[in-house]
């Protein structure tokens, strides 16, 4: 489980998170609030990406800034984070798949198999060998979720998953979430969307300026959303 513990994180001097508090665990939470609302920095803050002002982030009941560098950085390869903007490296599709594997020193055979697999799954192994850089938004959301997935983790972080993406590839990935929850997967989402969130969600956090107000079952939740 990914817990934050009543967490502060400010931009230059602008508070964006307020003590906010959040558990991820086993299956698919999903964090609902308007734009502004701090969501985005909350999942960079569970990542490890952010470290913030005060509170705490346990990973695995682990409390990963008070961890020495070497564990902090064993932990937050437990859990990846996909931004909402794809990010897209120089080279092939292949290449941006490969890139995590290829950073946590795996052989060339697993990095080459566990690429083609997720890539394969995804729909976009035809896509191998095109530049990266000439695909469209949605080949792009498809190529680094790719990513994400290859390396494994125990914990997916996702901003705005079907952001660029065309109904036939948000069922796509709406099925592969259900696969990854199925196999024991903690996926925390953040979005705008209040359908998706009925429709995917374990565990829906409603926040509002900086804080989750309230969190339970998306029956729990319906009137509130």
């Amino acid at each position: 489980m990914i817990e934050a513990d009543s967490v502060w994180y400010s931009y230059s001097d602008k508070a964006v998170l307020k003590g906010a508090s959040l558990s991820i665990g086993n299956g698919i939470t999903v964090l609902v609030g308007p734009n502004g609302a701090g969501k985005t920095t909350l999942l960079k803050v569970m990542a490890g990406i952010y470290r913030p002002d005060s509170g705490r982030v346990f990973i695995d009941e682990e409390d990963l800034w008070a961890c020495p560098p070497p564990r902090r950085v064993e932990l937050r390869r437990r859990v990846v984070y996909v931004h909402e903007k794809p990010i897209v490296l120089r080279g092939s599709v292949f290449f941006n798949v490969c890139y995590g594997l290829m950073l946590r020193g795996l052989d060339r055979e697993e990095v080459r198999r566990r690429a083609l697999e997720v890539m394969e799954k995804l729909g976009i192994k035809a896509l191998a060998w095109k530049n990266a850089r000439e695909l469209s938004a949605g080949q792009a959301q498809l190529m680094v979720l790719a990513r994400a997935l290859a390396v494994e983790p125990k914990y997916l972080l996702l901003d705005e998953p079907l952001a660029n993406l065309d109904k036939e590839n948000r069922e796509l990935v709406l099925g592969l979430l259900e696969v990854l929850k199925s196999k024991g997967l903690g996926v925390g989402v953040a979005t705008h969307d209040k359908l998706l969130a009925l429709r995917i969600a374990d565990k829906i956090a409603l926040m509002e300026e900086g804080r989750v107000v309230v969190e339970g079952s998306p029956r729990d939740l319906k009137d509130y959303l």
